[in-house]
């Protein structure tokens, strides 16, 4: 058996550790990673980093590979993969799961501002606050670059390329954060607003939690659609469910659990 993972995720992480340790030992897991961030974590099993070239790509590389089931544990952010992934499996005839934690669900106390985009979140931020704890990572930050009103402590894993906000500080930190951490952060930097994507888990939620024991307003940019008619697991260990149960299961099949 060949198994695919479009990772790059904690989940992507734990699945391929869960699948080298419970597969049979002439079982192959790969892992492939999309290399937007230097220096990542590597899974267990090959890896290969890079894109394949959109779905037809993708599709010839399953079959070329031999690929028995593709399991797409990207960020819940990286629509097009997700889309590419739909596409290629079919033509292919590979098997498909989708694995997506739960998005994040606004609580007693919370301030939320749902938007469709980082364009939107940008344009509802004057009326909300003056100094922006940005935490939608490094890619996309034109979209806030006309805000010179604004100042900004973006936090991600690499540094940004410009263009981005003329009034920003830079803090380069890896998850998991921990909610003693989060409140100093918005209290040194006196935070008036936070923005985030609606990425989910728990790695990163802890600053939902320091926003809403201060009172502070949240822009949470909703999750991009995904593709319909496919399987979804919402764990790792259910993923591997799925594959152990179905060797592959139909479209459209959730995992029992």
């Amino acid at each position: 058996m060949h198994v695919l993972v479009l990772g790059g995720t904690t989940e992507g992480r734990r699945l391929a550790e869960l699948l080298v340790a419970a597969l049979p030992e002439d079982a192959r897991v790969t892992s492939s990673l999309a290399g937007r961030v230097a220096g990542p974590r590597l899974p267990p099993g090959e890896v290969r980093v890079g894109g394949f070239g959109g779905a037809e790509g993708l599709a010839a590389w399953l079959r070329t590979h031999q690929v028995d089931a593709l399991i797409d544990a990207t960020h819940p952010f990286a629509g097009t993969i997700s889309f590419n992934a739909a596409t290629a499996a079919s033509a292919a005839h590979v098997p498909l799961l989708a694995l997506r934690r739960p998005g994040w669900v606004p609580g007693r106390g919370d301030d939320w501002h749902p938007v469709g985009s980082l364009e939107e979140a940008a344009r509802a931020l004057p009326a909300l606050g003056r100094r922006v704890f940005l935490t939608t990572g490094r890619m996309g930050l034109a979209a806030f670059a006309g805000l010179d009103d604004l100042w900004f402590l973006m936090r991600s894993v690499d540094a940004p390329e410009p263009p981005y906000p003329a009034r920003m500080e830079v803090l380069l930190d890896r998850g998991p954060f921990g909610l003693d951490g989060e409140r100093e952060l918005i209290r040194r930097h006196r935070v008036d607003v936070l923005v985030t994507k609606d990425s989910g888990g728990a790695a990163t939620a802890p600053k939902l939690a320091a926003a809403r024991e201060v009172g502070i307003p949240v822009v949470v940019v909703r999750r991009p659609p995904v593709p319909e008619g496919i399987a979804v697991a919402d764990t790792p260990e259910r993923a591997l469910d799925w594959l152990r149960g179905s060797g592959g299961g139909r479209t459209g099949d959730q995992p029992s659990g």
